[in-house]
């Protein structure tokens, strides 16, 4: 399996310049489309993976541990579980194989069973949060990480499984990033208690593997050719002070010059951001004459409804481009076809945790290396591409060469707390591919002792009864926290309801072209409590037409969404019921919700200056109130909020009216001195 050829070199353009050209080749032929009509078993032969199939097989059979690379389209997902499967391999326990996105895990599982010719959830099924699609008869599991992490809390040696394969490794996610740490401990334990061997597979898409290699005791690598075609790359020669210009230039410039079976796929940062550019794409191809030829833009970000995301991989009518404006979402969990050109803006929308000011922020910012090589191999599935890189090359140069993994830049409670659940010895020393700093472990053992979750005595940390209880929700500790003090509020029912709303993609669609007409439907549900409140008026209206689709579209709510809501809400509702908590409802009581989420989410609190202005009680940052908030006209005293985007400026996003009073009697040492009201 030889090792992939180096990046291709890169050329010079200059958006916006007239001299520039697109530098295609004569007679260069349009993108193949996918033949569905091709038998399954001959789709799975022509894959890149196929011709190494014995190869993989033998050296997989000996293995403990290995590292496996292979470019997007190799087909490294979907055949080496069914190649496992099919040699026998791990066939006494089952295979897992994780993703870092539910949309990934559940969307390959469906498509290994269709492979298979099974049933999903017989020999093939999926489990992400709030969803669990197996049987008995499972053997191919996908999973997210997340959820082979909470498995690990109640059998820290996966005993179930048999091999465990990492998919995604690059992306570096929290839950990946502790699963590595899991596994190798559950591989080491379990040989030396001489239990079943467990087989560990790490897959990536980058060539950055040297760190997963030594971490794993030094494992072999083993690299497999991608379906990758020459891509053709281009920088700008000066610097763009405005990105997002420099696209819209880039693009039309392409449009006018490309045949209409070329497709272009452009990468921004974030919601807004896209349906801003669809709406000028939009109006500025209308005035361009018809030898330009028609344009479809669809845009793709998590919280579209899916119904809306699937556009992506429809085929434009005879004469039309196809443009399609994305987030991150579309460099590794998709696969579209006939995306020929490529325009990488170089920015992402990332959280980013301070330790010392105790705020989690989401805040654009230049992607890695590996990030580009990502985007730019988007353009060479199918046949020759070209990618447009709206930075210079020597700004390319500075860029990090891989993303900095998540769990060196966000809160680290949800981890820690998890580590303690999984009865970790030391969590300081918790074995961690990149370390996280002291700081930002020693901050999130201070959140989750205000949330009384840990005690502390010496150098060791233990989970509180508080803790243990905390641990059986799928969630981050201040919602955890929030549930299980909604019964001294007798509000559970409700802010189980609250919870279920925050814990998925968006419930509310928002379409720019009909802004007036979702002002108006959304009146009746605003509650001027807050948005909270509001959310809970548009779900119980929801659940009162019993999910009626028609309503939903008349409201501009996210059906999908909202009935995963109810999964949700259903599931965590069991988990409560399990712990013997009364299931109370405040019924018209709102002022106990609030209440009750002021206890639970004390942290993330800010109040009002005599300037108009926030600042956050903790440590006085200013922030504001997001637009898209129902109380952003208002000029509320005191407020709890879920987020803090960092756009120009630092805006709170979800917001709940709270007294200071619910707050000093939350954490009454942590709000000491701190709200202006009770000083003086």
């Amino acid at each position: 399996m030889p090792q992939d050829p180096a990046p291709p070199p890169a050329k010079k353009f200059k958006p916006g310049s007239p001299l520039f050209r697109l530098n295609r080749k004569p007679g260069m032929l349009p993108p193949s489309k996918e033949n569905t009509s091709v038998p399954v078993e001959l789709q799975r032969k022509h894959l890149p993976i196929y011709q190494a199939r014995e190869q993989l097989i033998n050296q997989l059979r000996q293995l403990h541990s290995a590292v496996l690379i292979g470019e997007t389209g190799s087909g490294k997902t979907t055949q080496i579980p069914q190649y496992l499967f099919e040699a026998g391999i791990g066939r006494q326990g089952l295979v897992a194989i994780t993703q870092p996105r539910r949309v990934a895990a559940i969307s390959l599982a469906t498509r290994v069973s269709e492979e298979k010719r099974c049933q999903l959830g017989k020999l093939v099924g999926y489990t992400v949060r709030f969803e669990d699609v197996t049987s008995a008869e499972t053997k191919l599991k996908f999973m997210t990480d997340g959820m082979l992490l909470r498995e690990a809390i109640g059998d820290p040696l996966l005993q179930r499984y048999t091999v465990v394969i990492l998919d995604e490794a690059h992306e570096r996610t929290v839950h990946t990033d502790v699963l590595f740490g899991v596994v190798k401990a559950a591989q080491k334990k379990r040989r030396e208690q001489n239990k079943f061997s467990l087989k560990v597979i790490i897959m990536s898409a980058t060539m950055d593997v040297d760190l997963f290699s030594q971490y794993f005791n030094n494992a072999p690598v083993l690299y497999l050719e991608g379906r990758q075609h020459p891509i053709k790359i281009f920088y700008t020669k000066q610097p763009q002070t405005d990105y997002l210009q420099a696209a819209l230039i880039s693009l039309f410039q392409i449009h006018q010059e490309a045949p209409s079976s070329h497709d272009i796929l452009v990468f921004l940062t974030g919601q807004e951001e896209i349906e801003a550019m669809a709406r000028t794409c939009r109006d500025i191809a209308k005035h361009l004459p018809d030898s330009c030829g028609q344009m479809v833009v669809i845009p793709l970000y998590a919280s579209l409804p899916h119904t809306q995301q699937l556009r992506v991989f429809h085929t434009a009518p005879k004469g039309c481009r196809k443009v399609i404006l994305s987030t991150n979402i579309a460099e590794t969990s998709i696969t579209i076809s006939g995306i020929k050109f490529v325009i990488d803006t170089g920015m992402v929308k990332a959280k980013r945790y301070n330790p010392d000011s105790g705020l989690e922020v989401l805040a654009v910012q230049r992607v890695s290396k590996a990030q580009a090589w990502q985007r730019t191999g988007r353009a060479g599935r199918e046949d020759s591409g070209v990618c447009y890189r709206l930075y210079t090359e020597d700004q390319f140069d500075q860029f990090n060469n891989m993303t900095v993994p998540e769990i060196q830049r966000c809160n680290l409670a949800s981890v820690m707390l998890q580590l303690l659940a999984l009865r970790i010895p030391n969590v300081l020393t918790f074995d961690f591919m990149s370390k996280p700093s002291p700081e930002a472990v020693r901050a999130a053992i201070e959140q989750l002792d205000l949330l009384g979750a840990v005690e502390r005595m010496d150098d060791q940390v233990t989970l509180t009864p508080m803790g243990k209880k905390m641990a059986s929700f799928p969630l981050e500790p201040r919602f955890a926290k929030t549930i299980l003090l909604s019964s001294q509020f007798h509000c559970t029912e409700e802010v189980l309801t609250i919870v279920s709303l925050l814990s998925v993609d968006s419930v509310l669609y928002n379409p720019p072209s009909r802004r007036d007409d979702v002002l108006s439907v959304r009146r009746k549900f605003i509650s001027n409590e807050g948005d909270h409140m509001t959310l809970l008026n548009i779900y119980w209206a929801f659940r009162n037409v019993k999910g009626n689709k028609d309503w939903c579209r008349e409201n501009f709510v996210n059906s999908r969404n909202m009935a995963l809501v109810s999964e949700v809400r259903s599931q965590l509702r069991e988990t409560c019921m399990k712990l013997g908590m009364a299931m109370e409802s405040s019924r018209t009581d709102t002022a106990n919700i609030r209440r009750c989420l002021a206890h639970g989410l004390f942290m993330n609190a800010a109040e009002l200056q005599p300037d108009g202005s926030y600042y956050t009680l903790h440590t006085h940052q200013l922030v504001s109130i997001h637009p898209s908030s129902v109380l952003f006209q208002g000029k509320p005293a005191y407020v709890v909020f879920n987020e803090l985007l960092h756009t120009s400026k630092c805006y709170m996003r979800d917001l709940c009216l709270v007294d200071p009073d619910w707050l000093h009697d939350a954490a009454p040492q942590y709000f000491r001195r701190k709200l202006r009201l009770l000083k003086s």
